[in-house]
């Protein structure tokens, strides 16, 4: 009925998602950033390690979301090499100066990433017109958006997450993220109707996969009551 996608910052964090019940991870390095482009090593580390489907973030650095062309270049690259070790989909998004969605752009990178699983990311919680973003975002072909209403947290975001989910239908996935947890994924799925949720598990450093394996689980479990 759900699905559950972890954002992870390593190959091992990557295993602890798997083992805590994940369906989906999304590998990234620069937590601190917002999250940038993993290592090559690193995304096929994690691809050998994983049954699970592995999403690999593209994102040439932290800040905004306006690429030139010379980061567009480096993220069409970083999509070939993510295909090239084996991963299921890619994660990114382009904006405007003017905070549109970088249709041509985004365009650009479609083509790129041709039979992959793609999703828009948070770059979409600081556009414009998020309900005109929708629409253009559904044209480009992603399968997904990742969001968390244009708000901090998803849990603040719930009433354009709901509005986002009725409006997308069946055309995309709203993929709610930012703040998620075991206290208010209940309700989120509750007050929004969104079926698959992004949340990551953030280790101190020397805390092993287990931990991540530990925090997930518990997440998922608190979905277990009736919606």
């Amino acid at each position: 009925m759900f699905q559950f996608e972890i954002c992870a910052n390593s190959a091992e964090s990557c295993l602890g998602a798997q083992l805590g019940g994940a369906h989906r991870v999304e590998l990234c390095a620069g937590i601190s950033e917002g999250g940038t482009t993993p290592s090559y090593g690193e995304i096929i580390t994690a691809r050998d390690l994983l049954h699970i489907k592995l999403h690999v973030i593209i994102r040439p650095r932290g800040g905004n979301f306006v690429y030139d062309k010379l980061e567009a270049r480096i993220m069409e690259e970083d999509i070939l090499q993510a295909r090239k070790a084996g991963a299921d989909g890619v994660v990114f998004g382009c904006l405007t100066p003017e905070g549109d969605i970088d249709y041509y752009l985004c365009e650009r990178l479609m083509r790129a990433a041709k039979g992959l699983s793609v999703t828009f990311h948070r770059a979409f919680d600081e556009c414009n017109n998020p309900l005109e973003s929708l629409e253009k975002i559904i044209e480009l072909g992603f399968d997904r958006i990742l969001t968390s209403g244009q708000q901090p947290t998803a849990e603040e975001g719930i009433s354009l997450l709901r509005h986002l989910v009725e409006k997308a239908g069946d055309r995309i996935i709203i993929l709610p993220g930012s703040g998620i947890n075991e206290s208010n994924i209940l309700k989120i799925a509750r007050e929004t109707g969104a079926r698959e949720f992004h949340f990551s598990v953030r280790e101190q450093l020397g805390e092993k996969s287990i931990t991540t394996e530990k925090r997930v689980k518990e997440t998922i479990h608190a979905l277990s009551e009736p919606i």
